[in-house]
């Protein structure tokens, strides 16, 4: 506790601290004037600022903002720089608009493509949406305003988010849903961080003292203050003891229900006190921040916004280089879909944000080709669900047929990715498969055009389409983005963050989503996204990293500095990326490392680096990383500790997950030895590995009639079924000279 807060503290009397720790309204905190404490505001996020009109809960009715791409088309551009741009340009539009914290980003992990809530959230790989929240947070709170990381933790369903518990063993937690945040929080120290609904193991997430004290403070060093999402608290006084600093919105009953808790002894007043000290830190801080009379260039903001929507695009196919078109060389286009026009720019729910400008595809082509091109146009399907008449399909095939290029616009509408319900399915809607199916086979010059905020199933009609873009919830600049990246006045260099699975059944929590009887359990556990199709060998639709460019690139020369290491030394890693096509472009260099054999179960490689290198044709650049023992650990939850096992690792380097171009094996030598703990039903032959235990399983076997020396196949056979006994047989087959309690004891020697 400062000082200065230590005496507003020690004058306040204990109503007030309580009525502190819950909200004046909807986005605000008390003030108190009598100590100088102002009102702290907050909005929603994350890809735009959200500022309602009044205090009253709605959906909709901010003031005009720029909406930019959401989470899961961000986190497409692999690119930290850019994101941090994106969080900078946010964070002055709050700054201008009075709000002292925004509620964002998300970052929680891609579990099941069916989340309705996906599209706020980066990836299934912890690394990168670690990387990428923490550069979103940097840019927001480099203008003074903080950010809010959320939600903490395994909220990765909308289905029962209030009352379900996720159910997840540590290891699972620490190395996948907890990890993004860790980054994150090391790496730009946000100011806030919102607990999510449901339960943890059990455990309400705003009353779980593991998680928000012990781990989170204790462990990842978070010194910001922690606020409840809308509505998540359920007992305010153990809430407070478990280390939430602010509920939200307002309660007129948590304050007695804190101040009852202190007077009956239930909650320390001191305890209440450092609660008090942490939001008080951040609510005084954002006040001295406060800038007066700023000024925002929303235009230079909508530039930002294209140029993000068209890094964050992905080139899924692009058969016979059908992409970039030449408008030169067209003299009619048939565009056809009703997003064409009425654009999907973002998801629904609080993170809806009200663009002052929005730019749509047909309009942005129209101006493009100009007078000399016919540009037809049919909306086909209705805004909402599977309607649409047969005799508009066929006009659209008609005038797909009649023109050089068709430019369908098709993917999941509104109602299919909002806040508060899950997907049922992975489908787009059969009058969206219906008319690029209808359209693809009269025009083999057909170019699907993707808006979604999440994968899809798209292997019923994908091989028919030769070329396809996914464009994501771009924002308002997507339709200016989607005409740029068509005509190639920008080159697409968007990667997945997520892997497209060929069907939904193929995704690792299918069959524990969304659980039952208001429990999730995460029975997949570490092995989620390509962590489970890559170590399955499952064949995909597209993999994790995946997205092509309109130029080449080669990986050569890969270099480490040393090919033995220590788990106390860095490991440097360097090759080199060419540009081998004749337009400029980016590739996003991934490395990956595969533990070559591990005594854990480990997936075959999993993500620890990235970058985004942007070259002239014909250019080359010297791409480095550095890896740490972190990047070869995995989470030893019997020792309760990140663990470095010795051996071999190989270092993988490509443009996906399943495209690797280089590779490189180093030797690391762990300092780390693995506990072991042995009781009455550990196996034979663990105790046979002990030094201490080797004896013992030695003269146990003599009563077997063997020995470990004798090659014969009947001694072979019998150690097989004695090595696979628990040592607690030892008893029965000592015949009487071997006792439990005997038993006991060497264990616990060995143990020692």
């Amino acid at each position: 506790m400062t000082p200065e807060i230590g005496k507003i503290i020690d004058k306040m009397s204990l109503a007030d601290k309580a009525k502190l720790l819950s909200g004046r309204d909807i986005w605000s905190t008390h003030p108190l004037e009598n100590h100088n404490i102002p009102a702290m505001y907050v909005a929603d996020g994350p890809h735009g600022l959200r500022k309602m009109d009044s205090d009253v809960a709605e959906l909709h009715g901010s003031v005009p903002a720029t909406c930019f791409p959401t989470a899961s088309a961000l986190s497409a551009t692999w690119n930290i720089d850019l994101i941090q741009e994106v969080g900078a340009a946010i964070g002055k539009e709050c700054q201008a608009n009075n709000v002292q914290i925004l509620l964002g980003p998300g970052l929680n992990i891609k579990r099941t493509p069916l989340n309705g809530r996906n599209f706020e959230y980066y990836s299934e790989d912890p690394h990168l949406s670690g990387k990428m929240a923490a550069a979103f947070v940097n840019g927001v709170q480099s203008e003074g305003v903080g950010a809010c990381l959320k939600h903490f933790v395994a909220n990765n369903q909308e289905h029962e988010r209030m009352m379900n518990s996720s159910n997840v063993d540590e290891r699972t937690l620490r190395e996948i849903y907890l990890k993004g945040f860790e980054i994150a929080i090391k790496e730009s120290n946000p100011w806030s961080l919102m607990c999510a609904y449901n339960k943890l193991n059990g455990v309400w997430a705003a009353e779980n003292q593991w998680l928000l004290t012990e781990v989170l403070r204790g462990e990842f060093g978070f010194n910001g203050f922690v606020v409840s999402d809308w509505g998540a608290v359920n007992h305010p006084n153990r809430a407070v003891q478990a280390g939430l600093n602010l509920e939200m919105p307002d309660n007129a009953f948590s304050p007695d229900i804190i101040v009852n808790a202190v007077k009956s002894g239930d909650l320390e007043e001191e305890r209440l006190d450092t609660v008090l000290t942490d939001l008080l830190k951040i609510i005084l801080k954002t006040n001295e921040l406060k800038k007066t009379k700023i000024q925002v260039d929303l235009n230079e903001h909508h530039k930002l916004a294209v140029r993000t929507a068209e890094e964050s695009m992905v080139l899924l196919k692009n058969e016979n280089d059908l992409l970039p078109l030449n408008h030169k060389h067209i003299k009619s286009v048939a565009i056809l879909g009703r997003f064409a026009k009425q654009a999907r720019i973002q998801g629904g729910g609080s993170s809806n944000v009200n663009p002052f400008i929005k730019e749509n595809a047909l309009a942005c082509i129209q101006a493009m080709l100009g007078e000399d091109t016919e540009v037809h146009y049919l909306p086909v399907y209705e805004p909402l669900g599977d309607k649409y008449d047969t005799s508009d399909l066929a006009q659209a095939v008609a005038m797909a047929k009649k023109a050089d290029v068709a430019l369908v616009f098709i993917g999941l509408p509104d109602d299919f990715e909002v806040e508060g319900l899950d997907r049922e399915h992975m489908d787009i809607p059969e009058s969206h498969k219906a008319l690029i199916r209808e359209v693809a086979q009269v025009q083999p010059n057909t170019v699907a055009i993707l808006s979604n905020g999440a994968a899809i199933e798209i292997e019923e009609w994908e091989r028919d389409v030769p070329a396809i873009l996914e464009s994501w919830l771009a924002g308002q600049g997507s339709g200016l983005a989607v005409t740029n990246i068509l005509f190639g006045k920008a080159n697409p260099s968007g990667k997945l963050g997520e892997s497209f699975p060929l069907r939904l059944q193929h995704n690792p929590a299918h069959l524990n989503f969304p659980g039952f009887n208001r429990e999730v359990t995460y029975h997949e556990g570490i092995f989620v996204g390509y962590r489970y199709y890559d170590t399955k060998s499952i064949e995909v639709m597209y993999p994790f990293g995946h997205g092509l460019s309109y130029t080449t690139f080669e990986y050569s020369n890969i270099l480490v500095d040393k090919k033995e290491l220590t788990d106390k030394d860095t490991l440097k890693v360097r090759f080199r990326v060419k540009n081998t096509g004749k337009l400029a472009g980016a590739e996003v260099a991934q490395l990956y490392v595969r533990d070559v054999v591990s005594t854990f179960p480990r997936p075959v490689k999993e993500l620890k680096a990235f970058k985004k290198v942007y070259l002239e044709a014909g250019e080359e650049q010297l791409v480095e990383f550095e890896l740490t023992k972190t990047d070869f650990s995995y989470y030893d939850d019997r020792q309760s500790c990140w663990f470095a096992e010795s051996g071999e690792f190989q270092l993988l380097i490509g443009s996906s997950s399943r495209d690797i171009r280089l590779h490189e094996m180093i030797l690391l030598e762990s300092s780390q030895q693995r506990i072991p703990h042995f009781d009455r039903y550990s196996p034979m032959r663990d105790l046979l590995n002990h030094p201490a235990g080797q004896a013992f399983v030695k003269n146990i076997l003599k009563s077997f009639g063997t020995s470990m020396e004798s090659d014969k196949p009947e001694d072979i056979q019998a150690r097989a079924i004695f090595l696979s006994l628990p040592a607690v047989k030892a008893v029965n087959f000592s015949h009487g000279a071997f006792s439990l309690d005997m038993l006991d004891s060497f264990l616990a020697t060995l143990n020692e």
